[in-house]
């Protein structure tokens, strides 16, 4: 099952290695403390440092240990409400600003890696939203059918007698093409914002874990493991891995573990056959798969959700395998190289959410798409910061809701998960 060089780690790594401590005294004052090393954070920090701020950047561990270089490196809109749903709940108005506002996350992503240099194997590959079943297929060309003025995209729907164009195999019913949706080394893509960040003199301090947050007359105290450092402003940029520090926060996001897979070098003449184009592929089950060729189409990334519960990468790897197979039976022999996971951050209605209390900003709850959407935020939250109008979102205006009881440990997801699967095999 595992190849004899196998790696617990993101196979990502392989290419961009953690970034190595460096030895950084803790400053006693600056204008801007962003918690997080992330895309959120890193996005925040080149704002508020190329806005002269004197800005501080800590992590718990090392810079982007967190979903930042553990996820699939897939870029797409970000929205996962419909437009009728988002109506409903929010207006029509309100509706129409929140897809605007995925549309421009998708659109920034592509514009700053070229116009910063990055080098990150970025590519407008396009997505493959598979459908599992015929009903979903009719679903999806409905709504292409059918696009919101102001809104509409160049998707198109692939039916199934033509899926073997697009995608190696008859276990989906056809599916869309979202043109615009892109790829990316998400680790190396961190290791370019990391460099920028400092660049524009921000300072990064990994393995500097925030312990407390205190308001004093001039803003903040935080204590950290490194020592206490005064802030101004305040920037939480947790996402997945919001804990006690903000609790409020905490009971406001739940964490779900994300596993994902690399497998060994399956040949060029396989991965053009499985996937003969570079697309991004998702699905429509409740239970999402995703997955994609790496970008030097080496070997096939998979992730999804495989456990009821938390699970050690190891054990998730086979049962990952398993589902893969389920799709390319011409890979039941092929081996795993790497297995890991990270955690997102879902909300209780499926959007991210951006505010601001008192000088204690924040952006989270990406909900599985955070790639575009949480750099873009973290952009945004710093152009806040600097108190500049185009820094507002419609995230601002939005509730972050809660449940009662919850505080943070998503005691529900098991039975969440047993009801979505049990959904997914009735194939609705």
């Amino acid at each position: 099952m595992f190849t004899q060089d196998f790696k617990a780690q993101p196979y990502w790594w392989d290419r961009s290695a953690p970034p190595t401590e460096q030895t950084t005294e803790l400053p006693k004052k600056v204008d801007v403390l962003i918690i997080g090393a992330g895309y959120t954070g890193l996005h925040a920090a080149i704002q508020t440092a190329r806005g002269s701020r004197h800005t501080l950047v800590i992590d718990a561990e090392h810079a982007g240990w967190g979903c930042s270089t553990r996820n699939g490196g897939q870029v797409s809109n970000s929205i996962k409400p419909s437009f009728s749903e988002l109506e409903k709940t929010h207006g029509k108005d309100m509706a129409f600003a929140i897809h605007k506002e995925g549309e421009a996350s998708l659109k920034f992503s592509g514009d700053f890696i070229r116009e910063e240099n990055l080098d990150c194997s970025y590519a407008e590959v396009g997505c493959f939203h598979a459908a599992h079943n015929s009903a979903q297929y009719e679903k999806l060309a409905r709504a292409l059918d059918y696009q919101v003025p102001g809104l509409e995209h160049d998707a198109y729907m692939i039916s199934r007698s033509e899926q073997r164009f697009e995608l190696g195999t008859d276990t989906y019913f056809g599916g869309a093409i979202f043109p615009q949706h892109a790829s990316v080394d998400p680790a190396a893509y961190h290791k370019g914002l990391l460099g920028k960040a400092r660049d524009a003199g921000a300072t990064i301090i990994s393995y500097c874990a925030a312990e407390n947050i205190n308001r004093d007359k001039g803003g903040f105290s935080v204590k950290t493991s490194k020592g206490v450092v005064q802030a101004e402003k305040v920037i939480i940029a947790t996402n997945g891995y919001t804990g006690s520090l903000t609790p409020r926060l905490q009971r406001r996001v739940i964490p779900i573990g994300s596993y994902v897979i690399a497998t060994e070098p399956v040949g060029k003449e396989l991965m053009d056959e499985l996937m003969p184009k570079d697309r991004i592929v998702s699905d429509t089950r409740k239970v999402v798969y995703y997955y994609r060729p790496s970008p030097d189409r080496s070997c096939i990334i998979f992730g999804g959700r495989v456990s009821l519960r938390e699970s050690n990468p190891r054990i998730s790897a086979p049962k990952l395998h398993q589902s893969l197979t389920q799709i390319f039976p011409e890979l039941e022999q092929t081996k795993i190289s790497h297995s890991w996971m990270g955690f997102v951050a879902f909300t209780f209605d499926s959007l991210m959410h951006v505010g601001a209390e008192d000088g204690l900003h924040y952006a989270m709850g990406y909900c599985g798409s955070g790639v575009g959407m949480a750099g873009y935020l973290g952009m945004r939250m710093g152009q806040q910061v600097l108190g500049l109008e185009q820094g507002q979102t419609p995230f601002n205006d939005i509730k972050f809701q809660t449940r009662p009881l919850y505080t943070g440990k998503p005691w529900f997801l098991a039975p969440s998960l047993m009801y979505y699967r049990f959904m997914d095999s009735l194939n609705i």
